[in-house]
């Protein structure tokens, strides 16, 4: 039986066994993001104790990013995957192994972070770059949106799993199977049947990082959205540290925040499983209206309406979300040469990841100075401008959906 267009890349064996894997281990990835900090409480933490381990986690992936960029674009993109999945099998293990024996120290949960955070930002711009190997050019966006759905769905159960799990046996169990989810990627990995690609000529590490800068730098549409997106996760900051607040104070507490939350990963599921179907002629343009929903959710928390509508905000905000990462990826994909694609996409990881955690520590403040309402309407309005100032960018608006003739990996393609 034939499958769906929308889902054509299951019907290639390679696609399915990255798509399972690392299906597998997003799962895990949303599991330790509620298992970490209740280990950390565990083991007598505090709150400040939280936030270290969590941010342990997520510097040493700055750190390395830029690196796994030019290593990834220099070597085998599946071999960088996989022994990225095995450090964190050891450094996930680790965790769990300590946690379990009751010997657990914050400093070495902190640590053990690191270590997966590091190995994260070889993994992330290598498994861009890797998915063109993969699947057909028409095929790479609905490959991008089944990955999205996996991420989606992983967003919805991930937690829901962790909470049972820390409750019924603690919180290293959930990390002992974080541990087996990267295994099973690994395993997926190593059986993918790639064509070799044709050796770089060598040269040295800055050489290659000057040329992906050059290759990022050079392509005015990149580094505009990879500029709006360093903004958007500044702003969104405020979703995530004033949003409980207003929920505790407001609407009974973190029920009806877990309700707002589970709307956004139904939101962004439906998103996923839609962005199989679109085939916008301007890609970017398309990014950029659907990315803009995120802002709603900011509108409404600031006027604290019934909980309903706030959810209904959120499910559209992570429908609009997910449709623009699946275009976006897809066209960076199609666009950027693939000797150049994973160092092009690591600039993508860096200014995304970068500015979230500003955004969690100012809003804060903000809010203390002008109050939460008024931090909200701000975020909202800076993040109504930074999307007008995105469509006046006359490439955003005027990028085709097919790539033009290749060109040298350092030369724009538009």
């Amino acid at each position: 039986m034939r499958l769906p267009e929308n889902l054509d890349p299951l019907r290639t064996r390679e696609f399915r066994l990255l798509f399972s894997g690392q299906a597998v281990s997003v799962l895990g990835d949303r599991m330790v993001a509620v298992a970490l900090a209740f280990a950390v409480l565990e083991i007598g933490g505090s709150v400040s104790d939280v936030g270290l381990v969590l941010a342990a986690g997520t510097f040493p992936l700055l750190v390395t990013v830029l690196v796994g960029g030019v290593v990834a674009d220099r070597a085998s993109r599946r071999a960088v995957m996989v022994v990225a999945d095995l450090l964190r099998v050891v450094s996930q293990g680790a965790m769990a192994a300590l946690l379990i024996a009751g010997v657990a120290e914050v400093w070495m949960l902190a640590l053990l972070a690191g270590v997966a955070g590091a190995a994260t930002g070889f993994f992330g711009p290598a498994s861009t770059g890797l998915l063109p190997e993969v699947v057909l050019v028409e095929q790479l966006q609905p490959a991008n949106a089944l990955r999205a759905s996996a991420v989606s769905t992983g967003e919805i159960l991930g937690p829901a799993v962790a909470g049972v799990l820390v409750a019924a046996a603690g919180a290293g169990w959930a990390i002992a199977i974080d541990a087996m989810t990267f295994a099973v990627s690994a395993a997926c990995l190593v059986m993918l049947r790639i064509p070799a690609r044709v050796a770089a000529q060598p040269r040295s590490f800055v050489a290659d990082l000057r040329e992906g800068w050059v290759a990022f730098r050079s392509r005015r549409w990149v580094w505009t959205f990879v500029a709006y997106f360093a903004i958007v996760n500044l702003l969104w900051g405020a979703w995530g540290t004033l949003g409980p607040i207003v929920a505790e104070r407001d609407f009974g507490g973190a029920a009806a925040w877990g309700t707002v939350l589970a709307a956004m990963g139904v939101g962004a599921l439906a998103g996923s499983l839609l962005a199989a179907r679109v085939k916008p002629s301007r890609p970017l343009l398309f990014v950029a209206l659907a990315d803009g929903l995120f802002a709603l959710p900011l509108a409404f928390l600031a006027v604290t309406p019934p909980v309903p509508l706030i959810a209904c905000a959120a499910l559209l905000s992570g429908a609009g979300m997910a449709l623009a990462i699946s275009v976006w990826e897809s066209t960076l994909q199609r666009h950027v040469p693939g000797e150049s694609l994973s160092r092009v996409s690591s600039y993508d990881w860096f200014g995304s990841l970068a500015f979230y955690p500003l955004g969690l520590a100012v809003w804060g403040p903000v809010a203390a100075a002008i109050g939460i309402s008024a931090s909200l309407w701000l975020a909202f309005g800076l993040a109504a401008a930074a999307t007008l100032a995105l469509l006046s960018v006359p490439d955003i608006r005027h990028l085709p959906a097919a790539a033009p003739p290749a060109s040298p990996a350092g030369s724009p393609t538009s």
